[in-house]
């Protein structure tokens, strides 16, 4: 069974430090680029980072750049994001999604988590 498991979410005071998972079960990270997404209250899903499977090679929403880092242990088949200086609007559900293709476009996207609740607060 293809699956996509995040974890790592949680309340953060602003300024701090999460470290978001996403692990897969059933299929092998190593061919997929991977992509991260969230979705505010009330707003829509944005992507914000993705790696590639190809060279590894990074993308970044200009919201997060600085701030966040995307990176992969295919040893362990799974994709992390580091998030730091977390500020109030980067609450949102986040979402890991993997796809054969290089970083493509949302809908493109063919596999992914059921999300993982991150809270900024003061």
């Amino acid at each position: 069974q293809v699956q996509l498991v995040e974890s790592g979410g949680g309340l953060v005071q602003v300024g701090g430090s999460l470290r978001l998972s996403c692990a897969a079960s059933g299929f092998t990270l190593d061919y997929y680029a991977i992509g991260w997404f969230r979705q505010a209250p009330g707003k829509e899903r944005e992507g914000v980072s993705c790696i590639s499977s190809s060279d590894g090679s990074t993308t970044y929403a200009d919201s997060v750049k600085g701030r966040f880092t995307i990176s992969r242990d295919n040893a362990k088949n799974t994709v992390y994001l580091q998030m730091n200086s977390l500020k109030f609007e980067d609450t949102a559900v986040y979402y890991c999604a993997a796809d054969i293709e290089s970083c493509p476009t949302e809908e493109a996207y063919d596999y992914w988590g059921q999300g993982t609740r991150v809270t900024v607060s003061s």
